[in-house]
């Protein structure tokens, strides 16, 4: 393969346009995106899990987000992670030409998202150093499980195996049911994406002032034991204890848990206050024996149980009703299937449904750089390529 002249290459291996002039294409007008990212432009090095979070929520705050894929995937993309993106081009990383492409596109970029193993990006050649070089003001994010150093640093894991390091594993479950998965949104998403795009909004701040880009490394080691901050604060204060369950907010109270319901959905509690408590208590027609559970212990089985069985005697559409509106703090546990019908989810527009898709907006909202409705594609696709210098057949859609 020609190593001499920078090419992009596409899965079919047609070059690229090189030219950095917008194409005088059937392209869109050029419209300034929302978002208070409109002016930032990331290249995404396809990845999974937390990369693409990330970059999704870069995208969503109004980046031109590019991403580089493989030579050949045969794996779908996520199409809600993988929602905002001008469009994705392929390049081989293990080919100069594509080495070249890249340190191209990396010249006119303001971030680079990768999320490999440490030291991938560096056999590559593709390290910071040399991005840095090529351009100085580059914020260069990566994400790791374990972080770049100690005898994990190399090996493979996922989000189960690195919340189990920060403590955070251990604490979800209860005493029956042993450690139990809070999906991966602790590890991937919360501690890892969106520790990462925390991190890279930083820096562009800090490049905005200093005239530098820097490298912003995230592990989702870090990011788990962060969200743990408050359960670490209480451990130290004598508030939580030291074995699964017996804990506030692990299921262990009565007025913090779900119940099911005669049709077997569910309700979540979590009447944490003593005055949302007590109407809890009020609510569910416990009459006198409203003081007796109140000097019980939140954990006693016999008042889980005499609670459970008030709520196994109706539907979830019975107890919705009733607590609507009152500070008891009960809501309906809702399927994802769900979320679409909810009054609040509706009028606040938590959700959308795009393409047949039910998908979260995302947040903040910001009042005078509002962000766009989610979307599968990318509006104004063409022009958002052209930003980088590509026509619109140079690259796949998102």
């Amino acid at each position: 393969m020609d190593n001499g002249t920078p090419k992009h290459y596409l899965a079919r291996s047609e070059p690229l346009s090189t030219r950095s002039d917008p194409p005088e294409s059937t392209a869109e007008p050029a419209v300034r995106a929302s978002g208070p990212l409109a002016d930032i432009k990331v290249l995404e090095i396809e990845s999974i899990g937390p990369g693409p979070f990330a970059a999704m929520v870069l995208a969503d705050f109004g980046a031109n987000v590019l991403r580089i894929g493989r030579r050949v995937s045969s794996r779908p993309r996520n199409p809600v992670l993988s929602r905002g993106r001008a469009g994705t081009i392929a390049l081989d990383l293990k080919e100069p030409a594509g080495r070249v492409a890249l340190l191209e596109l990396a010249r006119q970029a303001d971030v680079l998202i990768e999320g490999f193993r440490p030291g991938v990006m560096e056999r590559l050649g593709l390290g910071p150093e040399p991005c840095l070089e090529s351009n100085s003001r580059l914020v260069y994010g990566r994400i790791t499980g374990w972080g770049r150093h100690g005898p994990l640093a190399s090996s493979a894991g996922h989000d189960i195996n690195y919340i189990a390091l920060s403590g955070a594993l251990h604490a979800c479950g209860t005493a029956e049911s042993g450690p139990v998965p809070p999906l991966n949104l602790v590890g991937d998403f919360g501690g890892g994406g969106m520790l990462l795009a925390l991190g890279i909004v930083s820096a562009l701040l800090d490049c905005r002032a200093s005239g530098r880009g820097q490298v912003v490394d995230a592990a989702m080691l870090d990011g788990a034991g962060m969200l743990m901050a408050m359960m670490y604060g209480y451990r130290a204060t004598g508030l939580w204890s030291a074995p699964r369950a017996g804990n506030i907010f692990d299921g262990s109270a009565y007025y913090y848990r779900c119940y099911q319901c005669a049709d077997g959905r569910w309700v979540a509690v979590g009447a944490i206050e003593s005055q949302f408590r007590k109407l809890f208590l009020q609510k569910l027609g416990l009459g006198d024996e409203e003081g007796s559970i109140l000097q019980a212990r939140d954990d006693d089985p016999a008042v889980h149980e005499r609670i459970a069985g008030i709520f196994r005697a109706h539907d979830r559409d019975h107890w919705q009703r009733l607590f609507d509106g009152t500070d008891a703090c009960v809501s309906p546990v809702l399927a994802m299937d769900e979320v679409l019908e909810h009054p609040q989810n509706r009028e606040w527009g938590s959700f959308a449904a795009v393409d047949g898709i039910t998908q979260p907006r995302s947040g903040p909202r910001f009042s005078r750089t509002p962000l766009a409705d989610p979307q599968t594609g990318t509006r104004n696709a063409a022009a958002r390529l052209a930003e980088w210098g590509l026509a619109a057949a140079d690259a796949s859609s998102a």
